[in-house]
């Protein structure tokens, strides 16, 4: 029996990773999948598997005939898939129902030399008809190279014989990250292509979590932003393993997820998998709309709230898919804003399509009837704008009343992208009264509620109930979404305000004047006292709203050139750090299009070397003010034709708003602009444009200079929220208008779209995440002290330490990644702390830092030998962190001094062992290698085997002694191997990696010069025993690529030699 043992809450640890795969099969056996497994099945295998289910499956005269396929025919469906290669177009093959093959089988008589069309995947036939669900155990994969063995996966999931889901497990105590970087190393190994290329998910598993992610193919990169922990309907995390193969992995759903809610992007050129929130709101309305009586009064659907980036455009469209493909509606029509339609949303939906799939646009009203009205099967998915559609009856070639007719006869679903923005208005209700029998859907991130309902509405009472609920507070506890960093930056003091409002209202023009009238005495101090006017107003228990000081300040007060300086001053003190210099862009908003022409000429003054530009309504009517926002725009056009070589004008204004949109979000034709900072836009000033519906992860800042309610809030902050990596932690926002109410503005917003949930929507400011981080080191300095470990100059040798130290130096620079972008610099070491004017002073200085970045670096190779797992949770980038940059200008002066002292025939032992003692500190700015090199240094020093002369520095040495050393591993592996020394030293010179090693077949020809009969006695007297050429040649494939990826080793020498 397996060993397990239980834990609190019931919870099974598997000590050992088979009985972990025992257990999970036994669940997966109860959940759907055949109770027979196959075990160690090898390609060829799973060929021959395949085969007999596609014969039982199409064994009718029209198809085989009830002859078998033959092992040549299989190669035809085989080259099929090669050829596709990637998971993107290999979604198409599974889902595309049926393959073709020409028959070779000569006992077919009827078909033979005849092309025949063979079923392979109903994605509508789930746990049913001719389905079949198999388990793989340890499944055998060829690698490319023949010098590698073979590897073994955990479980391989197949659906009628086609491997579509991998899972590769880790035994209780391993972190999942183990589960997933073995899976990112098979695919680097070149395992998931021919027959395995068809798979679709990966699956990462330990007892206590689960990822799962679509297989970015050959070409992809795994990106564990896109690694997704399941969740059931109340996004509450699922993360236990049989829970997970109850939902998840079970029977139907796991059909589902390879027929349905796989999305195969052709805009991004990769294969998608949904969340578990998109699952639950697609499956919601496509079930809704199955239900559907289509007898009248069916048009409230009922509405998603997801919050803004979570991929509701994903969402809503492969609704509409499934509504489409299930033929449960004649029509599904996407509803946008004209100007979003014009930008991002048509472009995301064709992408989305399947190759089979037409997303219909419609250019005119003629054209919109004329799809409406059709039978065909491709024009079932119409994408159109709510302005265009509200139109249909009024406009020259309209609907007339036999059209109304044909068309309402139709079974037509509307679903409404961004369904908080243009909805509440007139248009939507002349939709509704020309289509009564239609069905709507929307989809929002910010539902209009009762606090802030338009025209007595809400988005309930214009959609229905609400289907499924993902908040924002969901998004970012899940790292969906980024958390926000909100500054409240004020331009005027606030006694000078309240002063200027106090005298005001006091009707006196000095302090003097109010104060020695009593009447006007009562009201000046009436304002001028905090407790009795804030600063802000308020709304009372009874809904009455209470003025504050910020209510009586007229617009004007933020249109003085005072103000707007101020404003740009601060974006030009802050730029450097907030864009990471200008690696990010940001967002300016205004409060009017006179504004934004104002600040525009203003930050082309004082911001002379930023890239920047405007972009509002261009439309010119006659009002006061026309000429100046003609010229404003002029302007702005020329400057951006004559910045970016563009031939834009006002009535091309359209194409250049396009054009700014995919310059900020870096899509097509600006895929590589991060590489050419010249065709880049760094600030974009916006009135209302852009605020709502654009994403793009590269803006991380937001600058407001306006006052905001609600929704418009969430919105406008969501555009700093995209994920992107470690150096956009969060988004940035800074606003000046009215800085007191909007605080409470927001503080309002976020109580109503965080699903009563705040916590985590705002992060840490600065000092609080210097605190944690001073936290965090005293934790780490006492697991290297309790270690008996000084100056961090070694990892601990206790593998629970080093997790421990793995673990709390990754959230250590989570903070520190936070914290630079707050303000933080190495070189000030005392902050100020916000609410209390407390110091805090940073216990860590940058050298310390980049110690235990070396430390953290040398976690990957001090895992236990033997193949087991090395049970750190390691972080790429911390990894990549330049420790060059460790200052050696200390270590070379305690050198100097100890050196003098050695010299000095006044100097006591005392004296010397204290200065070695010194320099032995200085030592943990050394890697470990660097370290044993350094002490052999010392040892010869003190015995005199060395003569240490002024010109040469410590450094000086040690490379000295690092090149003899390496010199020495070079020697002895061409004694060992009679490999050619210097095609060695080449290839070691050009620091390559495992992807890189062999390119241009430079280790294939080193390994040609080898000795194999010099070899074959060394690994022979190595080892005492014979050994066979074959595994000579594995033996030295696997020691020179140890070699030159180590930078040189060590050769163990067989012991007569030793």
């Amino acid at each position: 029996m397996w060993k397990i043992e239980y834990k609190r809450e019931n919870t099974m640890i598997f000590s050992k990773e088979s009985d972990f795969e025992e257990a999970l099969i036994k669940v997966l056996s109860e959940k759907g999948w055949e109770k027979e497994v196959l075990k160690n099945y090898s390609e060829k295998d799973l060929l021959r598997n395949w085969a007999d289910i596609l014969f039982e499956n199409n064994r009718d005269i029209d198809r085989l005939n009830d002859y078998p396929l033959t092992d040549s025919e299989m190669q035809q469906i085989l080259e099929q898939v090669k050829a596709l290669r990637t998971p993107l177009k290999l979604n198409g093959f599974i889902n595309g129902k049926s393959v073709s093959i020409v028959r070779d089988n000569p006992e077919d008589k009827l078909h033979f030399g005849k092309e025949v069309s063979l079923k392979i995947y109903d994605r509508r036939e789930i746990a049913a008809g001719q389905s079949r669900y198999q388990i793989v155990q340890q499944p055998k994969f060829p690698t490319k190279s023949k010098l590698l063995n073979d590897r073994r996966g955990d479980l391989m999931l197949l659906i009628n014989g086609m491997p579509v889901i991998h899972i590769e497990l880790k035994k209780t105590g391993i972190p999942v990250s183990q589960a997933y970087h073995q899976i990112e190393k098979y695919a680097h190994e070149g395992i998931f292509t021919g027959l395995f290329s068809l798979v679709q998910i990966f699956v990462a598993m330990t007892p206590e979590e689960a990822v799962y992610f679509a297989n970015p193919g050959p070409e992809g990169r795994f990106n564990p932003d896109y690694y997704f922990h399941w969740a059931d309907f109340n996004n509450e995390p699922v993360n236990e393993w049989n829970k997970i193969a109850s939902t998840l992995l079970s029977i139907p759903m796991a059909h589902q997820l390879i027929g349905f809610y796989t999305v195969a992007d052709n805009s991004d050129g990769v294969l998608k998998v949904m969340r578990s929130y998109q699952y639950f709101a697609a499956s919601a309305i496509s079930d809704k709309v199955a239900k559907a009586k289509w007898e009248g009064n069916n048009q409230l659907g009922g509405y998603v709230w997801h919050t803004t980036g979570s991929g509701k455009t994903m969402t809503s469209f492969k609704s509409a898919q499934l509504i489409a493909s299930s033929k449960d509606a004649d029509k599904v029509i996407f509803l946008m804003d004209r100007i979003e339609l014009g930008t991002q949303s048509l472009k995301e939906y064709r992408g989305f399509a399947d190759e089979n799939e037409a997303i219909q646009e419609t250019d005119n009203t003629y054209m919109l009837i004329t799809k409406l009205k059709s039978t065909n099967p491709a024009d079932t998915l119409i994408v159109t704008s709510i302005q265009k559609m509200s139109n249909i009856k009024d406009e020259a070639g309209g609907l007339n009343r036999h059209d109304i007719e044909t068309i309402n006869a139709k079974r037509i679903v509307f679903i409404l992208d961004e369904a908080h923005r243009s909805t509440f208005g007139d248009m939507l209700l002349t939709i509704k009264e020309t289509f009564p029998r239609a069905m709507f859907f929307g989809f929002t991130g910010t539902p209009i509620q009762d606090e802030n309902q338009k025209k007595k509405n809400t988005t309930t009472t214009v959609f229905g109930d609400e289907l499924h609920r993902y908040s924002i507070a969901d998004g970012i506890r899940d790292k969906n979404v980024l958390g926000f960093d909100p500054y409240k930056v004020l331009t005027f003091r606030d006694k000078d305000i309240r002063k200027v409002v106090a005298l005001e209202k006091a009707k006196a023009k000095t302090e003097a004047e109010a104060i020695s009238d009593p009447v006007k005495r009562k009201v000046y101090y009436h304002y001028m006292d905090a407790s009795q006017m804030p600063m802000a107003g308020y709304f009372d228990a009874k809904g009455n709203r209470i003025k504050g000081i910020e209510d009586y300040l007229p617009n004007a007060q933020y249109q003085t050139d005072e103000h707007m300086k101020m404003v740009v001053q601060d974006i030009a003190d802050n730029w450097l750090t907030l864009s990471r210099g200008s690696k990010f862009h940001a967002i300016f908003a205004t409060n009017s299009i006179a504004e934004a022409i104002h600040y525009y000429r203003l930050m082309k003054q004082m911001l002379p070397s930023l890239k920047i530009t405007a972009l509002f309504d261009p439309n010119i009517d006659n009002n006061n003010g026309a000429q100046f926002k003609e010229d404003g725009l002029v302007e702005i056009i020329e400057d951006y034709n004559a910045m970016y070589g563009q031939d834009f004008s006002i009535p091309t204004f359209h194409k250049m708003k396009k054009d700014i949109a995919s310059r900020l979000a870096h899509k097509k034709p600006y895929e590589r602009i991060e590489n050419e900072p010249q065709k880049q836009i760094d600030l974009l000033i916006v009135v209302d444009q852009m605020l709502t519906g654009f994403d793009s992860k590269w803006i991380n800042t937001l600058y407001l200079d306006k006052i905001l309610l609600y929704e418009n809030i969430i919105q406008a902050f969501s555009r700093t929220n995209r994920l992107f990596g470690p150096e956009k932690p969060f988004g940035t926002i800074r606003y000046y208008r009215k800085p007191h109410t909007m605080a409470q503005n927001i503080d309002a917003a976020v109580k109503l779209y965080s699903g009563d949930r705040p916590l985590g929507l705002f992060v840490q400011h600065l000092t609080d995440n210097l605190k944690e981080m001073n936290k965090l080191f005293k934790t780490i300095s006492d697991l290297f002290n309790n270690a008996g470990v000084a100056n961090f100059e070694k990892l601990p040798p206790d593998q629970e330490a080093c997790k421990k130290f793995a673990k709390e130096f990754k959230t250590f620079n989570a903070l520190l990644e936070a914290a630079k972008i707050q303000g933080f610099k190495w070189e000030k070491m005392s902050y100020s702390d916000e609410k209390t004017d407390n110091m805090i002073d940073v216990a860590i200085d940058e050298k310390t830092y980049l110690i235990l970045v070396l430390r953290y670096k040398e976690l990957s190779g001090s895992g236990p030998r033997g193949g087991e797992d090395i049970a750190y949770d390691l972080v790429g980038y911390i990894t990549e962190i330049d420790t060059g940059l460790i200052d050696s200008e200390y270590m070379n002066s305690r050198f100097d001094k100890y050196i003098k002292m050695l010299k000095s025939h006044e100097t006591t032992a005392e004296d010397i062992e204290k200065a070695e003692n010194e320099l032995h500190k200085t030592f943990a700015t050394l890697t470990q290698e660097e370290q044993k090199y350094a002490n052999i240094f010392l040892h010869d020093i003190q015995r005199g085997e060395v003569k240490i002369t002024s010109d040469k520095t410590l450094r000086d040495y040690l490379n000295d002694y690092l090149l003899k050393a390496k010199n020495d591993q070079i020697h002895h592996i061409h004694a060992c191997l009679g490999v050619d020394e210097n095609k060695l030293r080449n290839i070691m010179s050009l620091q390559l990696n495992e992807n890189n090693l062999n390119e241009f077949g430079r280790l294939d020809e080193l390994k040609q010069t080898v000795d194999k009969a010099r070899a074959k006695d060394y690994f022979e007297k190595l080892e005492g025993k014979k050994i066979i050429p074959p595994k000579v040649n594995i033996k030295v494939d696997k020691l020179l690529r140890a070699f030159i990826l180590s930078g040189g080793l060590d050769l163990e020498l067989p012991e007569e030699e030793a």
